[in-house]
């Protein structure tokens, strides 16, 4: 039997920020969609993960993203920590001029849920100078 694997194991080094290629503004879209971990019932829980990214200095390598995400498929973890330990990991190695990460979780019980931060919220320190997080059939897009 392997060990429990809580969320302070979670190894942010895996994430490798890359030169960004232009000093223009674009937007970076990002999918997840089989995204898995460990419920705090140790069961696994599954959710799709969006990431909306506006680059400064730095890009995500995404086979290294992918290494990241691989590793949480043991952890035990509620989903509302994983949030924001993924946010803030995300924050922290990419410096970006705005991240917004949306956590749709898969039904359980009869209940799904969807999670958002958004570093543009004032709450995050944010300026609110972006209103799409108002629309939130703006990402059923990307499905």
């Amino acid at each position: 039997m392997s060990k429990v694997r809580t969320y302070e194991s979670i190894q942010s080094d895996l994430l490798v920020a890359l030169p960004n290629p232009s000093n223009q503004a674009y937007e970076i879209n990002i999918k997840i969609p089989e995204f898995t971990f460990l419920g705090v019932q140790e069961q696994p829980d599954f959710a799709t993960i969006y990431l909306l990214f506006h680059p400064d200095k730095k890009i995500i390598e995404l086979k290294a993203l992918k290494q990241y995400v691989y590793q949480l498929r043991d952890i035990v973890v509620s989903y509302e920590r994983l949030i924001n330990i993924f946010y803030d990991h995300l924050v922290e190695k990419f410096k970006p001029e705005r991240l917004r990460v949306v956590m749709d979780c898969n039904p359980r019980g009869g209940i799904s849920s969807r999670l958002t931060i958004d570093s543009d919220w004032k709450s995050r320190g944010g300026e609110e100078k972006y209103k799409d997080w108002h629309d939130v059939s703006e990402w059923n897009r990307l499905d």
